[in-house]
């Protein structure tokens, strides 16, 4: 007999996730025109309001290389403020339950991070990322991967000080936009150093779309096999292939409980152009076609998700109004379907039926709801 009990067939597949948001800081970068500190601030407290307890709020990074992410500082203290803390409490929710992270890829930006965390606007977590494959790396960070790990340890210990979390990202697991395939084996290693040296968690990043369900579900296999803790873990996926969709399912499968994504599904590789000018970026693009950029859409990962009555947190429809207001913001269309098409409906859409159904079968002699002949 075949097993049709989901959770059965994969016993490590969560009933319960956690879906972090990374619009502003993720999404926001690539775009090549500055998306007001308002606006910001708006999707950020939309965001939180709607369920989101775990964001990432800006990029500590230098303003003049992304200066998308100049008004850094007036984001995280906005959010760390009486006001909108207050207002967080009227809805029931907790500021000290949302966990706010900044992205800082080098040391300075770490202690940016650690002086602001001194005057109480600081981020709760930062972020620093290695990618298995040393080209991407270098393109990311500008040095060597046993160089930046070194300076990664020392930033940890400053961090732990400081009380605040660092993770650990680790890119190109399923391979690399500038070298090509990789070896799931050395993102292995790479996590467990990453643990080794103090990281509080760490996000597997399939940096540019490359990953397939079976090598998803193969490589977080082995993750839990290795390091069984699914706090640790977290599932960052972009969309290159319009098959993400299929990777979260068989991250789930496995048994990741935590992922990330945006609204719309904007994101990607920083903007060097901003407005009306060129800026540096991280130099050139590694991509030839914008359209196909982007990491998975939050609206559609929510409802997918959702409908598999796994429990998330969130306020759907909450989110699927946000997506359409950030088409608005942006200026284009973006990639969510279920901003367009909505939630599959248990009571259907009844507008669309044709009249005269009840009465063709009660002339037929039919009972209601009757499906094959007597």
């Amino acid at each position: 007999m075949t097993e049709y009990d989901y959770w059965k067939i994969f016993p490590r597949m969560p009933k319960k996730v956690t879906i972090g948001d990374i619009t502003v800081r993720d999404g926001f970068q690539h775009l090549e025109k500055f998306i007001s500190t308002e606006a910001k601030i708006t999707y950020l407290e939309e965001l939180i309001f709607a369920g989101c307890r775990n964001i990432e709020v800006t990029n500590l990074g230098n303003p003049k290389s992304m200066p998308q992410f100049r008004d850094a500082e007036a984001l995280l203290a906005h959010l760390r403020s009486d006001k909108f803390t207050g207002q967080a409490a009227k809805r029931g929710i907790n500021m000290e339950d949302v966990v706010l992270t900044a992205i800082t890829i080098r040391e300075s930006a770490v202690d940016r991070a650690i002086e602001l965390k001194r005057r109480g606007v600081g981020p709760d977590r930062v972020l620093m990322m290695v990618s298995t494959e040393e080209q991407h790396h270098f393109a990311n960070s500008g040095t060597t991967l046993p160089n930046y790990f070194k300076e990664a340890e020392r930033c940890i210990k400053k961090c732990s000080d400081a009380g605040i979390k660092m993770c650990g990202t680790v890119s190109t697991i399923w391979g690399s936009p500038i070298g090509g395939a990789t070896d799931l084996k050395d993102a292995v290693e790479f996590t467990k150093y990453w643990l080794s040296i103090g990281a509080s968690d760490i996000e597997h990043a399939d940096h540019d779309g490359s990953a397939s369900a079976a090598q998803v579900y193969r490589y977080f296999s082995m993750i839990l096999d290795e390091i069984p803790d699914t706090r640790l873990h977290i599932a960052h996926f972009h969309e290159t292939k319009r098959v993400a969709s299929a990777s979260i399912l068989a991250a789930l499968q496995a048994g990741i409980a935590h992922f990330e994504a945006t609204l719309g599904g904007l994101g990607g590789q920083p903007a060097n152009f901003l407005d009306d000018r060129p800026i540096k970026g991280t130099g050139d693009y590694y991509y030839d076609d914008p359209r196909y950029v982007g990491l998975v859409c939050l609206e559609d990962t929510l409802v997918q998700i959702d409908e598999m009555g796994i429990e998330h947190g969130y306020d759907v429809d909450r989110i699927l109004w946000l997506g359409r207001q950030l088409e608005k913001t942006v200026g284009k269309r973006l990639r969510s379907e279920a901003v367009i098409n909505g939630r599959t409906l248990k009571e259907g859409h009844m507008h669309y039926a044709r009249p005269g159904l009840a009465k063709m079968k009660e002339k037929m002699g039919e009972k209601p709801g009757q499906s094959f002949p007597v």
